[in-house]
């Protein structure tokens, strides 16, 4: 998988050495591109590097970060935003998810969930790869596209890579190779973020019970589910539900 490129945008010079110094992008196959202090500067920044991944403060000078993520988007749609504030307030994470942003990250950053952030947002343009491609020439691309298709329709069911194996008559080491060179980011990890994103989908779009949501998700047990949501999420999957329908309104 070739290295993601990313821009930083904050107006603070010590957050932006701070995230190239002390996060080893290297590690997470991923380079940063370019920087930017202000709403203007980034605008301009993302035209011309055309980064995968921009990682924006709300609070810049000129435009506020979401405003340059809304008009960027309009021209490229592909790129991957992750938000970084020092805003805990759950109407900047509305407007956030609105906008379709990967992850909401609070200051100080904690760069060991950082990573975990930037894992998966490696799977979400994975997936958007799969979306808009035609199709793929390779024998692995075709492979992984396939596998990652079964998750999507056994979602609900037991899946594991023995049972992958089984099931595309391949080695379960080769399986998990697969996922590591095609995506960047482990099977289970992968799986969990998968399951996840169906669950956060259900919680904000039915009526289902937690337990119902968990068994869609493939959680036999909705408390291993509830452990395994607050773990990725920092709240359980009733808070999760709670916030985003009883957050307040948007703020302009």
């Amino acid at each position: 998988m070739k290295k993601l490129r990313v821009l930083l945008v904050d107006d603070e010079i010590m957050i932006r050495e701070g995230f190239k110094r002390l996060f080893d992008w290297e590690a997470h196959d991923c380079e940063v591109v370019g920087e930017a202090a202000d709403g203007m500067e980034a605008l301009a920044q993302i035209d011309t590097l055309r980064p995968d991944i921009v990682i924006m403060d709300i609070n810049i000078p000129i435009m506020s970060g979401l405003k340059v993520i809304q008009l960027s988007r309009i021209k490229h749609p592909q790129i991957a935003y992750v938000i970084v504030s020092g805003y805990d307030d759950f109407s900047y994470c509305q407007q956030a998810l609105r906008l379709q942003i990967t992850d909401y990250i609070l200051k100080p950053v904690n760069y060991e969930e950082f990573g975990t952030c930037i894992d998966n947002l490696k799977i979400s343009l994975f997936e958007q790869r799969i979306a808009t491609a035609e199709e793929p020439k390779e024998q692995e691309e075709r492979v992984i596209m396939g596998i990652t298709r079964y998750l999507q329709e056994h979602l609900a069911e037991e899946v594991s890579l023995s049972i992958l194996a089984e099931e595309f008559h391949l080695n379960p080491q080769y399986i998990s190779q697969l996922f590591k060179n095609e995506i960047g980011v482990g099977f289970l990890a992968y799986l969990t973020n998968f399951r996840m994103e169906k669950a956060k989908k259900l919680l904000l779009t039915t009526s289902f019970s937690v337990a119902e949501i968990a068994e869609q998700a493939g959680y036999g047990d909705y408390r291993v589910f509830t452990k395994a949501f607050k773990k990725a999420e920092g709240i359980t999957p009733s808070q999760y539900r709670r916030e985003f329908l009883d957050g307040g309104e948007i703020r302009e």
